[in-house]
């Protein structure tokens, strides 16, 4: 089995028990934990493994999306459309890595809270665009909207963990909840 059928099925388990032992992954990817060890020495390393794969997936997103090119336009279409693109690809990412979203040991890797910072920085400029083109709230700090499409993710997470939403709605509820909030919409 290759490292990378390794993390794939370490993924996947640790989606349903994000507390799994390197036993228990090493069960779960149908290897011995001496297999699972030459691979990766430790939980740590494995997790580190994981959290920057995770990372280059959300670098993906960003880039497929384009968020610079949206964010330097300030095309408020152009922003539309990449806000949308990125959501679709941040519910992605959040079902895919939903372990990693509330995982101590990524949040405070150095080498993973550099680059968080690095992808946080993009998404914030672009939210910044947004709130000027009248997309989102201007009276909100740019760093509470990055904190609350994190709180979102996290719900999407869970959402779909314990199967109380379906996983069709997800792209609309995540809009809807992000533009607009939970309060009944006012007409204008």
């Amino acid at each position: 089995m290759s490292r990378q059928q390794i993390m794939t099925a370490a993924i996947q388990h640790l989606n349903e028990n994000p507390t799994a032992s390197m036993a228990q992954l090493a069960e779960a990817a149908g290897i011995s934990r001496a297999t699972l060890h030459r691979h990766f020495s430790s939980r740590d390393e494995l997790m580190l493994a994981l959290g920057h794969q995770a990372h280059d997936r959300w670098e993906q997103v960003q880039l497929s999306a384009g968020l610079e090119a949206a964010t330097a336009s300030g095309d408020r279409e152009v922003l539309v459309k990449a806000m949308n693109a990125l959501l679709a690809g941040l519910i992605e990412v959040a079902d895919e890595y939903g372990f990693g979203l509330t995982d101590d040991i990524l949040a405070v890797h150095p080498e993973l809270m550099r680059r968080v910072d690095e992808l946080e920085e993009r998404e914030l400029a672009f939210y910044a665009a947004a709130q000027r083109a009248g997309l989102l709230s201007p009276g909100l700090p740019t760093i509470w909207v990055g904190h609350v499409m994190y709180g979102l993710l996290v719900a999407v997470r869970n959402g779909l963990r314990r199967g109380d939403i379906a996983r069709r709605e997800v792209p609309r509820l995540l809009l809807d909840t992000f533009l607009y909030g939970v309060a009944p919409r006012r007409e204008s």
